[in-house]
C-alpha cells in the first residue's frame, strides 16, 4: 500500500468514491443509453426546457433541482421496467414488506450514489454554475417515519434491492409525517411537517391501481348453496390511491418500489347546497373524514378518537396493500393456487397484524376458499418481526371499538380465536391461565401480538438477547407450544449510506487501505485490522474524525445557530425520547459534572460537548419534561462563560436522517444506555460503531453482539445485566437507597429541585426518589448511576491515549460488517421468506 497521508485522505474525501468508469454503457448490467456526461447533460437541459420553459442559464436552483430529479426518475424507471420483466420471466418469489413507517431520508444523493453517477452530475452542474451540494440541501426529509422501526424498514428495502431481490414495501403517504419539532424555551412544540413540496417529485402516481377500503357498517350472513354468503351494508368507503417511490440499490440490477397509500373520499358529489348556505365545514366533512387517514403518522391515542384513527390507519394500509398484492399475483399467474409459493408477506411489528384476518376475509368472502384452505395459505405466507420486549408496548384494541369499526374482521378474528383456543384446550385441558395468555381475544381486548404469532409461520426477534427474552417471557407459552416457529435475525443497517455516502473521507481511507470490495461485501471491513498498529492510518483516522466534527459544527451553526467546539469530545445520544432509553441517566451524569465544576471551577478536564437529538410523542408528558431538563441545563451552562468552555449541552431540534448523516460520523462516544432487557436491538449503535465512535452501553439489545464482536476492551459496558435487573425487581427495588448512600448521586438528584436556568424540576426529583404514584425510578437510573460514572471516567482516561483510542475506533469499524442489512436480509431470505435473488441478465 502506498503510504497513507492526511492530505491524500482529504483529497479523496472531496471525490465521489463510488464513481463508475466514464466509458460504462449500462447501470447495474441493464441495457440503457450510455450515461455519459453528454447524455446526462442533454437529459437535464431537456427537462428544463420541457417542464419549466427555461435554460440552465436562466433557471432557478429549485428548477434545476426538480429537473435533476426528473432525469434520475427516468433512469430508475427504465431500470425498474427491465427488472420487473426479469422477475416475471423467472417467476421469482416476491417479498412484500408492510410497515407503518419508512424513514427513508433524502433520496437525491442516495440515488445518484447508488447509480454511480454523482460525480458526473457534480461536474455537469459545476459547469452550469450550480453546486450539487446546494441541490441536496433543497430536498427535505420525507415525513414517512419516526425512529428505529422506520429506519430499519428503509435499510431493509435498500439491502433487498442491492442484492437483487424482488421486493415491495407498503406504507401510508403521510401528508404531514409525525411532526416538525420546535424547541421554544425548552418546551417541545409540534408543528406540521410539510415535507411534500420538495419530496413530491419523487412520487409516481399510480391512479390506475386505486382501490377501495370499507369501514363500519353491518354484516349479514346467509347460507346459500352450501356456503356462507356475506353481505356488507351501511359501510363507509374510502379510496386508497397508490403513489410509488422507486428504491435503487448499489451497483444492482434491481429497482424496487415503496408503495404509499393516500386516502381520498369516495363522495364525488360536492354538497353545493350546504356550501351556498355557509355550512362550509359540513360541506367538506365527508371528504375530511376520509382524507384524515393519511394526514399524520401516529396520531395521539390518549382518547377514543385517536384510537379509532390509529386502528383505521392500520386497516387502511393492510386492506389496500393486500388488494395490490393479490392483483399483482393474478396478473402474473391468473390463479391464487400458488399464492403462498410465490408470495411472502412480512409484517414489521404489530401495526400491520390485520393482514392475517384481512387475507382470510379476501380468500373466503371473495374467492370462496374454505376456512381450512384459506388458513393454510395465510399461515404459509405471513411472517412477523417483533420489536418490543415490554408488555405494555404490545398493541391491543378494545373489542367494542374494534367490532364497531371493523365488523367483518372482528367476526373472523373471533373465529380464529375460537378454533385456536379449542386446540389449546385439547392440549392443555383445564389450564385456563395458559389459554387466556395465548388467546387472541380476552377480557374485552384484541391482542395484536398474539394474532401475529398465531397467523404467522415464523416469528423473529431482532437481536440474540431480544429473541431469548421473547421466548423466556412474553411469548414463553407460545414458544413452549410451537418452538420451531421462533428464530432470531439481528438487525442491520444500510452501511453504504451510513459509511460510503455519509462519511466519504473514511470511505476513501478504506478504499486506499483494504480496497473497494467492502462496498459490496461488508465482511471485508475486517481487513482493516491489519492496520491496527499503523501510525499513519491511525493518525489519518483521527484527522477524518476531526474534519467530520468541524463539518457538524458548521452545519449546526447554519441550521440551528448552535456553535460547538470541534476540539471537544463529542458525546452523542440520539434516539426516540423515552424513559427506557434513559436520557435521564445521561442528564444526571452531566449534572454531576456540572456540580463538580461549580465546586472546583479550575478543575482540569478535556472539554466535552454532550449532544442530544430526540422527539417525544406529542402526548408523552414525562418525556417532554426530560427534553426541557436537558435544554435548561444547556442554557444554564451558556450563562457561565468559564464553565461552558469545559462543558456544553446542546439539543438540536427536529432530529432527522439528514442530521444523523452528519452527526454520526462526527461522534466520539455513542450513548446506548437503555435499561438491560428493554431495548430490542437498536440500529443507531451499529451506525456509530461503523463510523468509529466508541460505545458506552448496557448489555442490552445489539450491544451484546457488538461487545462479542469487538471484545470488552473496545467497548464500555456498564450497569446491571438483564438477570440482575429482574433480581432487583423481585427483591423490591428501592431507588431511595441508592440516592441516600451515594453522595455524588444525591447532589445530582437534589440539583433537580433547585433547577437550571431558573426552572425547577422537582417533579423529576420525586419521580426518581419517591415515585409519582407509582414505583420510583422505574428504569433504574439510580441503580446504574455509579457504574455509568465509572465507565465515563475510564473513557476520559482512554481518550487521552490517542493511539489507544484510535486503535479502538479502528477495531470497531473493522468489526462492524456483521451488522450490515445485507446480512440481515440474506438471513430473512434464506430462513424465513425462502426467496432467491433474481438472476442477473448477461447483457453487458
Amino acid at each position: 500500500m502506498a503510504k497513507t497521508t492526511k492530505a491524500a485522505a482529504k483529497t479523496a474525501a472531496a471525490k465521489n468514491t463510488a464513481a463508475k468508469d466514464p466509458s460504462q454503457t449500462s447501470v447495474g448490467g441493464v441495457k440503457m443509453p450510455s450515461l455519459t456526461k453528454k447524455y446526462l447533460r442533454e437529459a437535464l437541459e431537456n427537462k428544463l426546457s420541457r417542464f419549466y420553459g427555461t435554460t440552465y442559464k436562466e433557471a432557478t436552483k429549485d428548477q434545476i433541482y426538480r429537473a435533476l430529479l426528473l432525469t434520475v426518475k427516468d433512469i430508475l424507471s427504465q431500470k425498474r421496467t427491465e427488472f420487473k420483466k426479469n422477475v416475471n420471466n423467472q417467476e421469482g418469489k416476491k417479498i412484500y414488506y408492510l410497515c407503518m413507517e419508512f424513514l427513508i431520508g433524502k433520496g437525491l444523493r442516495n440515488n445518484l450514489m447508488n447509480l454511480g453517477i454523482a460525480d458526473k452530475y457534480d461536474a455537469i452542474l459545476s459547469d452550469m454554475g450550480f453546486s450539487l451540494d446546494e441541490l441536496y440541501d433543497i430536498e427535505q426529509d420525507p415525513g414517512l417515519g419516526n425512529g428505529g422501526l422506520g429506519r430499519l424498514a428503509a435499510c431493509f428495502m435498500d439491502a433487498l434491492t442491492s442484492q437483487d431481490y424482488s421486493a415491495t414495501g407498503f406504507s401510508i403517504l403521510y401528508e404531514y409525517g409525525l411532526f416538525k419539532q420546535k424547541i421554544i424555551d425548552g418546551d417541545q412544540i409540534e408543528l406540521p411537517d410539510t415535507w411534500m413540496p420538495s419530496g413530491e417529485p419523487w412520487l409516481v402516481p399510480r391512479t390506475d391501481k386505486t382501490c377501495t377500503v370499507r369501514f363500519g357498517g353491518q354484516i349479514k350472513e346467509e347460507w346459500k348453496n352450501g356456503r356462507c354468503e356475506i353481505t356488507h351494508t351501511d359501510y363507509t368507503e374510502v379510496q386508497a390511491i397508490p403513489y410509488d417511490i422507486m428504491i435503487s440499490g448499489a451497483d444492482s440490477e434491481a429497482v424496487n418500489s415503496l408503495r404509499l397509500w393516500k386516502a381520498k373520499s369516495m363522495n364525488q358529489n360536492f354538497n353545493m347546497a350546504l356550501f351556498s348556505q355557509g355550512e362550509y365545514i359540513r360541506a367538506m366533512e365527508e371528504s375530511n373524514q376520509a382524507e384524515i387517514l393519511s394526514k399524520v403518522l401516529y396520531p395521539a391515542d390518549n382518547h377514543e378518537g385517536g384510537k379509532l384513527l390509529r386502528l383505521s390507519q392500520q386497516y387502511f394500509l393492510v386492506c389496500a396493500s393486500l388488494q395490490s398484492i393479490i392483483a399483482d399475483h393474478l396478473r402474473t399467474y391468473g390463479s391464487l393456487q400458488n399464492f403462498s409459493e410465490k408470495v411472502a408477506i412480512h409484517i414489521n411489528d404489530t401495526h400491520p397484524a390485520l393482514v392475517v384476518p384481512e387475507l382470510m376475509r379476501i380468500l373466503i368472502d371473495i374467492y370462496s376458499y374454505t376456512w381450512e384452505h384459506a388458513w393454510s395459505i395465510v399461515t404459509k405466507t405471513v411472517s412477523y418481526t417483533n420489536h418490543t420486549v415490554m408488555p405494555e408496548a404490545l398493541e391491543t384494541w378494545d373489542e367494542r371499538l374494534f367490532s364497531f369499526r371493523l365488523p367483518r374482521l372482528h367476526m373472523i378474528i373471533s373465529e380464529i380465536n375460537r378454533r385456536f383456543c379449542a386446540e389449546l384446550w385439547n392440549r392443555y385441558p383445564g389450564d385456563w391461565g395458559r389459554i387466556t395468555n395465548l388467546s387472541i381475544i380476552s377480557h374485552g381486548r384484541v391482542k395484536m401480538a398474539n394474532l401475529s404469532v398465531v397467523g404467522s409461520h415464523t416469528v423473529n426477534g431482532v437481536s440474540k438477547l431480544h429473541s431469548e427474552i421473547l421466548t423466556d417471557t412474553i411469548f414463553s407459552d407460545f414458544y413452549h407450544d410451537t418452538p420451531e416457529k421462533f428464530t432470531n435475525v439481528t438487525n442491520g443497517i444500510a452501511y453504504r449510506r451510513w459509511l460510503c455516502y455519509a462519511n466519504p473521507a473514511l470511505a476513501a481511507l478504506l478504499d486506499e487501505t483494504i480496497g473497494k470490495g467492502y462496498r459490496k461485501d461488508a465482511a471485508e471491513l475486517e481487513k482493516l485490522l491489519a492496520y491496527a498498529d499503523d501510525k499513519a492510518v491511525l493518525d489519518t483516522l483521527a484527522d477524518i474524525k476531526y474534519q467530520n466534527k468541524v463539518r457538524l459544527s458548521n452545519y449546526l451553526m447554519k441550521r440551528n445557530g448552535i456553535k460547538i467546539d470541534p476540539d471537544s469530545v463529542f458525546d452523542v445520544q440520539v434516539k426516540r425520547m423515552h424513559e427506557y432509553k434513559r436520557q435521564l441517566l445521561n442528564a444526571l451524569h452531566i449534572i454531576s459534572l456540572y456540580v463538580t465544576l461549580k465546586e472546583n471551577p479550575d478543575l482540569e478536564m478535556r472539554p466535552k460537548t454532550f449532544i442530544f437529538g430526540a422527539k417525544a410523542a406529542a402526548g408523552y408528558y414525562h418525556a417532554k419534561q426530560i427534553i426541557k431538563l436537558i435544554y435548561e441545563i444547556g442554557k444554564d451552562l451558556e450563562n457561565d462563560p468559564k464553565l461552558s468552555k469545559k462543558l456544553r449541552v446542546v439539543f438540536p431540534e427536529d432530529y432527522n436522517v439528514s442530521l444523523a448523516e452528519i452527526l454520526i460520523p462526527a461522534a466520539d462516544i455513542s450513548e446506548q444506555i437503555s435499561l438491560a432487557g428493554k431495548e430490542a436491538s437498536g440500529t443507531g449503535n451499529m451506525k456509530f460503531m461503523l463510523n468509529g465512535a466508541l460505545t458506552v452501553g448496557t448489555l442490552d439489545g445489539a450491544n451484546v453482539e457488538i461487545a462479542e464482536a469487538v471484545g470488552r476492551d473496545n467497548i464500555y459496558i456498564f450497569g446491571h445485566t438483564t438477570p440482575e435487573v429482574e433480581d432487583l425487581w423481585r427483591q423490591g427495588y428501592r431507588a431511595a437507597d441508592y440516592y441516600s448512600k451515594n453522595p455524588t448521586l444525591k447532589k445530582a438528584v437534589d440539583a433537580l429541585k433547585s433547577g437550571f436556568n431558573g426552572v425547577s424540576f422537582e417533579e423529576l426529583y420525586h419521580y426518581l426518589v419517591f415515585g409519582n404514584g407509582t414505583v420510583a425510578d422505574p428504569y433504574m437510573c439510580l441503580a446504574d448511576f455509579d457504574a455509568y460514572q465509572a465507565a465515563h471516567r475510564t473513557i476520559a482516561a482512554d481518550y487521552e491515549n490517542r493511539d489507544k483510542w484510535n486503535r479502538m475506533s479502528l477495531t470497531n469499524i473493522a468489526k462492524s460488517g456483521i451488522f450490515s442489512a445485507d446480512r440481515s436480509i440474506r438471513e430473512y431470505a434464506d430462513n424465513i421468506w425462502h426467496i432467491q435473488p433474481i438472476q442477473k441478465k448477461n447483457n453487458r
